[in-house]
């Protein structure tokens, strides 16, 4: 459709160094945010009809990190057993040992597919996006910070 922007994260590169992977998750923090309402200023449309899923503790092995122009940095693309391989932000990620982790807390990487004039309220904040639940229809999902406006209320 017309204004439609399908985001996705095609490009990937491998972490030189599981040590370096290990320092960077490290250095972040999770970003936590009290409730706040957006209005969608650009489309959003998933790519991903099976997100990645799991729970506090599930194993998990790291591979590349996502390096792309949009500025999104720290998601890393991981895998579980009995899921598809999807992309996880840095905070959620507790290495082990090498490329062997852990869940540090429940995820989904589920998006939430929204058109221009949505309201929604974001509640979690991640490495340029956004948690968001849209007051419509009760669906929830990441969408990109860049496609969002934060109203005031």
């Amino acid at each position: 459709a017309l204004g439609t922007t399908v985001t996705s994260l095609p490009q990937v590169r491998r972490c030189s160094s599981p040590f370096k992977v290990h320092l960077l998750i490290q250095q972040r923090q999770n970003t936590h945010m009290g409730t706040k309402r957006y209005l969608v200023t650009h489309d959003h449309t998933s790519e991903y009809p099976e997100p990645i899923t799991f729970t506090k503790g599930a194993p998990l092995i790291v591979g590349e990190q996502y390096e792309g122009s949009e500025g999104w940095k720290d998601w890393f693309f991981c895998s579980t057993p009995g899921q598809e391989s999807g992309w996880v932000p840095a905070q959620i990620i507790e290495i082990i040992n090498g490329n062997t982790a852990r869940a540090r807390e429940n995820y989904t990487a589920r998006e939430l597919s929204v058109q221009k004039g949505d309201l929604l309220l974001g509640s979690r904040a991640l490495n340029g996006w956004v948690w968001c639940e849209n007051s419509a229809s009760s669906e929830s999902g990441w969408v990109p910070l860049s496609n969002l406006q934060e109203v005031n209320q």
